[in-house]
């Protein structure tokens, strides 16, 4: 390649290893969620409203950074399987209110493995781990 194009080459690219890695730790949780017959992104879900008891979707999209359509879909199955419950918001007819029932509720404790399951399959020591962590998590702030 050409020195002056040597910026387009992927090796160069910030966006390239995060997004490998990204389909690669999705791929990881697999055969952990599948026995609990969760995707990755119905988990994600669960996750924040198990961490929450109840949210809006929208303040759900905000935290997960997903859009509306993205998220409508995965909260319809959700919801079909009995684990949340959506209601419109009384005071606001636009607010949609999500809660979780007690097949969703029980479902955590099910899930409470996955994290460790999933670690011990990641190749980083904890200390680096923790640091991509934390890295990432700057990133993303500094995104929003």
């Amino acid at each position: 390649m050409e020195q002056e194009y040597s910026q387009l080459k992927l090796e160069h690219q910030l966006c390239f290893p995060l997004y490998a890695c990204a389909r690669e730790i999705v791929r990881l949780y697999q055969p952990f969620l599948e026995p609990l017959g969760l995707t990755y992104t119905q988990y994600i879900v669960m996750l924040r409203l198990w961490e929450a008891g109840r949210d809006t979707v929208k303040s759900l999209g905000n935290a997960l950074w997903l859009d509306s359509g993205t998220l409508t879909p995965v909260l319809k199955k959700l919801e079909q399987k009995g684990y949340l419950i959506r209601a419109r918001n009384e005071s606001d007819e636009r607010s949609v209110i999500l809660s979780l029932t007690q097949q969703g509720k029980a479902l955590r404790e099910r899930a409470a493995q996955v994290p460790a399951q999933v670690g011990a399959c990641v190749p980083l020591e904890p200390a680096d781990g923790a640091q991509l962590h934390a890295l990432l998590h700057k990133l993303l702030a500094g995104l929003r």
